[in-house]
């Protein structure tokens, strides 16, 4: 597979330590689900040196801020995600950052990370489960990849859990009925196997749904938490328009710690 510029910067963000994994649309490339994906998302190390290092790297590239938070720990740690963009042979880059992705929990990221040490891949990228979990958005498009990853999947448990087709649903039912009881606690749903195409297909359409309105609950509780932010941000881009990244991320935080709460409660 011949690199782009989204595995080149992964590559270089993890020179002399692993501290970023590409996830999202690159990730799905990885998989080789897509040809490509436009733009750049990684889960980061939540350490001030990991910090320091991508944005060093972001810096030699002449990237500039999109709005978002600062690329600090104490903002990510609370779930935000930082943005940015620069400019290659007339493409426009973007790239996205996070160190707690939504929907993955504390230990199944330490295990993200642990497995990503043991694997020492030069293009880190997220595994298929994780992948799968990320990708419960509030976009449409996302599940069809859930769907594909899940018959990647090996393990006929997580099959159960992420499949996205009520025929492929009810062969696995068919295969391992015993592991369907095991694990239809953690997706009701699977309880709905035996009742028929036409009722399981009905029930993947409202848990879909769901997924989608929980996402958009969630989003929704960053927005209000971000109204300072948003309505500041005309004013906060135009100082650190032109600025070196490095000085243009001080001006950022310095407005941020302000303007921008550390953590968000979400309902």
């Amino acid at each position: 597979m011949r690199a782009n510029i989204y595995q080149e910067l992964t590559v270089t963000f993890n020179s002399g330590r692993l501290r970023a994994i590409l996830s999202s649309g690159q990730a799905v490339v990885m998989h080789r689900l897509a040809v490509m994906s436009k733009d750049g998302d990684w889960i980061l190390r939540e350490d001030d040196e990991a910090l320091e290092h991508v944005l060093k790297v972001l810096a030699k590239r002449g990237a500039h801020y999109r709005f978002g938070a600062p690329l600090d720990r104490r903002w990510l740690a609370g779930g935000w995600s930082s943005h940015f963009e620069f400019r290659m042979k007339g493409l426009r880059v973007r790239t996205d950052f996070v160190t707690r992705p939504p929907r993955i929990s504390g230990r199944a990221l330490e295990s993200v990370w642990m497995n990503a040490e043991a694997a020492q891949q030069e293009i880190p990228f997220t595994d298929m489960i994780t992948l799968a979990e990320m990708k419960k958005t509030n976009r449409e498009r996302d599940y069809a990849v859930i769907g594909e990853l899940a018959r990647l999947i090996k393990d006929p448990a997580d099959c159960l859990l992420l499949s996205r087709s009520a025929r492929d649903l009810i062969a696995l039912a068919q295969e391992h009925p015993e592991l369907l009881e095991r694990v239809a606690a953690r997706r009701p749903l699977l309880n709905h196997v035996r009742d028929g195409r036409d009722v399981l297909e009905a029930e993947l359409d409202a848990e879909r749904r769901e997924l989608i309105h929980t996402n958009e609950r969630r989003l929704q509780c960053y927005m209000e938490a971000a109204k300072d932010w948003v309505s500041a941000w005309p004013d906060v881009s135009a100082k650190i328009s032109g600025l070196p990244l490095g000085e243009a991320h001080n001006v950022l935080v310095a407005h941020a710690e302000t303007l921008l709460p550390f953590h968000v409660e979400v309902s």
